[in-house]
């Protein structure tokens, strides 16, 4: 068996051919200041259902890379979300990498609060970084207390990252999170019903990240 494509490059050179391709085929023309994005999503998951399920407020994509241009940190809800994000183009921009989930600290909060830890991250987010792009991947409670912080106005993020996967409470905070964003002029990009994970989180940071780096990706 001959492999036409061997290297990393040629090989996401060719699948993004492929992505494009199935999308016309499909009738799908993606608005040009969000392609990068959706085609980012399905390259990581090979499900073009992020086509269509993937919302974006007015501007989401721009007010991310300026962010992330001004050094803005990542706050993730998961290690792995964290770890997918690309740590070259964070090196380039200066922007930290954040996640609080192994946190003694937030642990011990989320014990005496009698929530979870990705809650208690959250609230560590409004109290250090309350302007910080956040991605969430995994947890839909992330998501809930974030809304509740935005609207007491002590979360401002310059970004709103959600793609929680799963089926208890995803749905409902996706809905919660889109209606408070859209309500408060807060940049959101998220995936509606039950589709998303931290590979995801990350592949929507990675595709804003190459843009405000100038990265070929």
């Amino acid at each position: 068996m001959s492999l036409e494509h061997k290297t990393p490059m040629d090989i996401e050179g060719e699948s993004m051919r492929i992505i494009e391709t199935e999308l016309s085929a499909r009738g799908i023309v993606l608005p040009p200041d969000r392609a990068t994005v959706v085609k980012r999503a399905i390259h990581t998951t090979a499900d073009f259902d992020y086509a269509e399920n993937l919302r974006f407020t007015p501007g989401a994509v721009e007010a991310g890379v300026a962010a992330l241009k001004a050094g803005i940190p990542i706050c993730t809800d998961t290690n792995m979300a964290r770890s997918g994000v690309n740590q070259a183009a964070c090196n380039t921009l200066g922007v930290e990498r954040l996640c609080y989930m192994a946190d003694p600290e937030v642990a011990r909060q989320a014990k005496a609060q009698g929530s979870t830890r990705a809650a208690a991250a959250v609230d560590r987010w409004a109290a250090e970084h309350p302007e910080a792009v956040c991605a969430v991947g995994n947890a839909p409670t992330a998501l809930l207390r974030m809304a509740e912080l935005m609207e007491a106005g002590v979360l401002r993020p310059a970004l709103v990252v959600g793609v929680p996967v799963g089926f208890v409470n995803v749905v409902e905070s996706k809905e919660r999170i889109w209606d408070v964003c859209r309500r408060l002029g807060v940049p959101a990009i998220v995936a509606m019903g039950r589709k998303g994970g931290s590979a995801v989180a990350a592949a929507i940071c990675n595709a804003l990240l190459y843009q405000a780096a100038g990265m070929r990706k």
